[in-house]
């Protein structure tokens, strides 16, 4: 697939989605959201990948954030639908895919670009990225998720003092308050995500979709409503040929060899 503003490319099971509006620090405008339904459309119908990265294209910025040259101009009507249609309910279809999705975090993860990546389920930063809520600095304040995830990922205590004050952070600061799963040097992050993708790629892929499944309905019902779910994806990952071949292969000492297409 060909875009203006995002990039798509496959790497066997692995796709990566990249931000292509450098020059605007991969700030996100509505024709670039609308680009990424595209990708998530076809990344759901796309039974052989397993993994989705999602970074920004060039080593300034993984998303800065909203273009503000259209953001800044709505109408409070035309912001609500904005915000709901190509914000909340976009990053949630990202947070629901089927496959595990990746962060590359290459550099400024800001505002709805931090969104983003909280929307993903894993997050990997080179040591120079820097991230952060900085909405309150404009006079707004996070509209796409922040408000609800980052106090799941951090805590109630940090993220209200990192949307509170719109400090931005550096990676060390992010790995440390658990903002981020992993930092490593900028010239290893790309050879790190890709690694790791191809590794999770390499699992029973409707385990990792239950698993997923069960992980997310954790942040949303009760311990015991999650443990009944959890117990009746388990019986459901049981039957199915990935499991076959997973215990088939541990009795004989090799390598599981999975196949992505059958459930």
């Amino acid at each position: 697939m060909e875009f203006q503003n995002i990039l798509f490319e496959r790497e066997g099971r692995v796709a990566v989605m990249a931000v292509n509006r450098p020059d605007k620090r991969n700030a996100l405008n509505l024709a670039a959201r609308r680009e990424i339904v595209q990708v998530l459309d076809a990344v759901q119908n796309d039974p052989g990948l397993g993994v989705l990265v999602v970074t920004g294209v060039g080593g300034q910025a993984f998303i800065s954030g909203s273009d503000l040259n259209e953001f800044g101009r709505m109408s409070p009507l035309e912001c609500y639908e904005f915000t709901n249609t190509y914000g909340q309910r976009l990053y949630t279809r990202l947070e629901e895919l089927p496959i595990p999705v990746i962060a590359m975090i290459n550099g400024l993860c800001l505002g709805g670009g931090c969104e983003v990546a909280l929307a993903c389920d894993i997050r990997l930063a080179a040591d120079t990225a820097r991230l952060g809520q900085p909405e309150v600095l404009l006079g707004i304040m996070p509209g796409s998720g922040a408000t609800q995830r980052l106090p799941r990922l951090v805590g109630p205590g940090k993220a209200r003092e990192l949307i509170f004050t719109g400090d931005i952070i550096d990676a060390a600061e992010a790995l440390r308050i658990g903002l981020v799963n992993r930092v490593v040097p900028a010239a290893e992050l790309r050879a790190a995500t890709m690694d790791m993708a191809r590794k999770i790629a390499g699992r029973g892929a409707f385990s990792l979709k239950m698993a997923k499944k069960a992980l997310l309905m954790s942040q949303e019902v009760g311990v015991a409503a999650g443990l009944a779910f959890e117990a009746l994806a388990e019986t459901a990952v049981f039957c199915s040929p990935d499991k076959e071949e997973g215990v088939e292969a541990f009795f004989a000492k090799r390598k599981p060899v999975f196949h992505p297409d059958q459930e």
